[in-house]
């Protein structure tokens, strides 16, 4: 008679590999989560949040940077509601930091954070260094795609309800 001991092996060693993929999709989440949370406070300190200095940050994108045209448009229009949106980017900045810090709704946070990153990385054009935010726009779409959540966050105690949920 043939055993075949492989089969055991390799199952044990697909588990360790996906609990290895997600403590590194969890460091990557905390990570991106932290520096969400970094960049409210720095920002916070610069006064980027009040109006006069977001409008002025913005124009100088405008006038400096190599977006496309109807980007820049987009961009005039937050300069020109700075009241409103300068104060909207801060609430979105911290919320996206502290939901991801906490692993809670990752999955819809993460697609948010990728979507928001991806903006500024398109309004940066030309002013800062390409792969300043390429990288952690596409670390938030892996984080969206990974569940990122389920490994040290509430997401996993979530899951354990409803293991099927996009939400987390």
């Amino acid at each position: 008679m043939m055993t075949n001991f492989s089969e055991p092996r390799d199952t044990i060693s697909h588990a360790a590999d996906q609990t290895h993929a997600r403590m590194g999709l969890a460091l990557v989440r905390l990570t991106i989560g932290a520096m969400f949370v970094w960049v409210f406070f720095e920002n916070r300190g610069k006064g980027l949040y009040k109006a006069s200095n977001y409008a002025s940050l913005i124009n100088n994108y405008i006038e400096h940077g190599q977006a496309p045209a109807v980007w820049k448009s987009v961009m005039a229009l937050a300069a020109s509601h700075a009241s409103m949106a300068a104060p909207l980017q801060g609430l979105t900045e911290i919320s996206l930091g502290v939901l991801l810090v906490l692993g809670l709704f990752t999955r819809p946070v993460a697609l948010v954070a990728f979507a928001f990153l991806a903006s500024l990385w398109v309004s940066e054009w030309g002013t800062s260094w390409i792969w300043e935010l390429l990288v952690p726009v596409l670390a938030s779409l892996a984080l969206a795609i990974g569940g990122a959540g389920r490994m040290w966050g509430v997401d996993s105690f979530l899951a354990r309800r409803q293991p099927t949920s996009l939400w987390w």
